[in-house]
């Protein structure tokens, strides 16, 4: 199987996660990136057993809508069923690194508001300590060389992604060279720089469940 048909496959075993779970009143909230289309796309197939969706991208509201789905403003939402989403690498304590797609602080908050965080992935994505992938982190502009600097301060090595503006306005640095032995601890680290709005380490709240994809079929893990 091609890494497209392992991104496929996990789409459609969070399909048939979620099913159950959907009642007429329940808002899903739906990530971003190539895996989670996958997911939106085959997710036309439920839209009248749910009353809607919250998006963490312009881009994944788009696709919502052009399927029919109603995509909701957050802030009208008590409560999602479900959050579900992909990510750049997973460890066994299902903690994440997110935001290759530069969606990490919408992600998560979506993530925050939601009953349970349905992880799909392939399983390149799978690593014994985080940190190959390199971290992004979303950065208010005027405070992108400063925080660039107290990046280098906790072992980093930070570049801008230029060109790139986050749908928030902000713009994304991308942290090399990290050995994320400690994923809570970094995450509180990062997240005290002022002028850091988030990073895209999800340990603090990771995913409840990660549904991964393998040649041999989707293996369902839960936090060790």
């Amino acid at each position: 199987m091609n890494q497209d048909q392992l991104k496929q496959s996990v789409a459609r075993a969070a399909i048939e996660y979620i099913t159950p779970k959907l009642q007429a009143d329940s808002i899903l909230g739906v990530g971003t990136g190539s895996t989670a289309n996958f997911f939106i796309d085959m997710l036309g197939e439920l839209k009248d057993q749910f009353a809607g969706a919250v998006a963490s991208s312009d881009a994944s509201a788009t696709r919502l809508k052009a399927l029919g789905i109603e995509v909701l403003d957050l802030n009208s939402v008590g409560e999602l069923v479900a959050y579900v989403d992909g990510a750049d690498e997973s460890n066994a304590q299902l903690a994440l690194i997110k935001g290759g797609g530069a969606a990490l602080t919408r992600e998560k908050i979506v993530a925050a508001v939601a009953r349970e965080f349905v992880c799909i992935a392939d399983e390149s994505k799978w690593v014994d300590v985080l940190g190959s992938f390199p971290l992004p982190v979303e950065v208010i502009p005027m405070a992108r060389s400063y925080v660039a600097r107290e990046l280098v301060k906790l072992g980093g090595s930070p570049v801008y992604r230029e060109g790139v503006v986050t749908d928030n306005g902000n713009v994304i640095l991308d942290v090399h060279q990290l050995a994320i032995v400690d994923p809570k601890q970094l995450e509180a680290d990062i997240n005290q720089l002022t002028g850091v709005v988030a990073s895209g380490l999800f340990a603090r709240r990771g995913a409840d469940v990660l549904l991964l994809g393998r040649a041999e079929g989707v293996e369902t893990i839960y936090p060790k």
